[in-house]
């Protein structure tokens, strides 16, 4: 849940809301049905949307691995679930501390940038052409942070340097 909301319902037993606190809760009250239809495309197209940017990563790709191309594809798809919840729960800092730092060392370790970067730019693609405007602007911030952080991150070959 966002922090804002959170310290607001942890003081509860303390006193009554304060008007601009409301107006806090108000927006997220607001904003929980259109945050749940995109949840829910994403949820019900997810199979649609991997599947169709596996097969045109593996065509644009056939010089990679079977393996580094299903280990981008299956952190892709935790990239797409775990924006999915961010952007539920309309929390930022979830991706962050939940997601960012383990899959930037994953991708580093691994080396798939390369791949990676062609498969961000595929799954973006698809996604622009599943959900409506609406719901791109709720979930595209989400993903963007991750993607962000994961293509700045030196690779650990290049870091050791």
């Amino acid at each position: 849940m966002h922090p804002q909301i959170e310290t607001i319902f942890d003081e509860a037993e303390l006193r009554y809301l304060k008007s601009e606190e409301l107006s806090v809760v108000n927006q997220y009250v607001n904003s929980l049905p259109e945050r749940l239809e995109t949840y829910r495309a994403l949820r019900d197209h997810e199979l649609e949307i991997m599947q169709q940017v596996a097969d045109q990563l593996e065509a644009a790709l056939p010089q990679e691995t079977v393996e580094n191309l299903e280990r981008s594809l299956k952190n892709a798809l935790l990239l797409l679930r775990y924006s999915a919840m961010g952007m539920l729960l309309n929390d930022e800092a979830f991706v962050q501390e939940r997601l960012v730092d383990w899959l930037t060392k994953t991708i580093s370790l691994h080396n798939t940038r390369a791949i990676d970067m062609a498969l961000f730019r595929l799954l973006n693609q698809k996604l622009m052409q599943t959900l409506a405007p609406k719901q791109i602007n709720l979930v595209g911030p989400y993903i963007a942070k991750v993607q962000t952080a994961i293509l700045q991150t030196p690779a650990l070959a290049t870091a050791a340097s």
